[in-house]
């Protein structure tokens, strides 16, 4: 039977599940903007506890862990952001507090990669941030480990090394807003949905990486990864 698509249909991005065969598909992808009080200031903003702001990632960003990643195009000032990810199973609309961590599927270790010198373009112009953010395998990522397994981290030490020499460093319990506080906010914005992925902030340390950098890091109890900037 001849294909309804006038072109060839996309690949359905995933993640691979830790220790098993399965795959986790990938709806979308939220990123939580400065979410660690230390990263706001190094960042020149007030770490005061303001109202949450998100914004995405596409699918196809993502990289698996062991990657080597091109270093992007039409910019001079690339920075790595270390970051926990998290993998909801359930979606919804204005989901409540005490709900929140019951859509949770588990949880990966990603890096938000992010042409600086770009997004601090559109900053000054009031332009969105997509060319600073959503560009080719801009969201490194490991395989998911399920919360069955591992509960729902709220503390443990989340890190970044840029040659073998700790850049960020920080825990998950310094996030300003929580795991369960994101998921409530977001459900108020937008129609979450099974497969979305949160990318929750990254601590202070944040800097640029250049071609032939070797990039590690990791969050205590959910895993580690490692790219090349090619």
């Amino acid at each position: 039977m001849a294909s309804a698509f006038v072109i060839p249909a996309p690949q359905v991005p995933t993640l691979p599940v830790e220790g098993t065969e399965a795959l986790f598909p990938v709806h979308r992808i939220y990123c939580v903007g400065r979410n660690f009080a230390d990263h706001a200031i190094e960042m020149g903003h007030d770490p005061s506890r303001e109202p949450p702001f998100f914004f995405q990632k596409n699918p196809d960003n993502l990289v698996l862990s062991g990657a080597t990643i091109p270093y992007p195009k039409r910019t001079s000032d690339v920075h790595y952001e270390i970051e926990l990810v998290v993998a909801l199973r359930e979606g919804g609309e204005n989901i409540p507090l005490e709900k929140a961590l019951d859509h949770v599927y588990g949880y990966g270790v990603g890096i938000d990669l992010t042409r600086r010198d770009l997004q601090g373009e559109a900053k000054k112009l009031g332009r969105p941030w997509e060319v600073g953010k959503a560009f080719e395998q801009s969201a490194p990522a490991t395989a998911l480990v399920p919360a069955a397994q591992i509960g729902h981290p709220a503390s443990g030490r989340i890190w970044l090394s840029v040659n073998g020499t700790v850049k960020q460093e920080g825990d998950l319990n310094q996030m300003i807003w929580k795991v369960p506080e994101m998921i409530a906010e977001l459900s108020t914005l937008f129609r979450l949905a099974p497969g979305d992925l949160i990318f929750a902030g990254t601590p202070a340390g944040v800097g640029p990486c250049k071609a032939g950098d070797v990039l590690e890091g990791g969050v205590e109890g959910v895993g580690a990864l490692k790219v090349t900037i090619g």
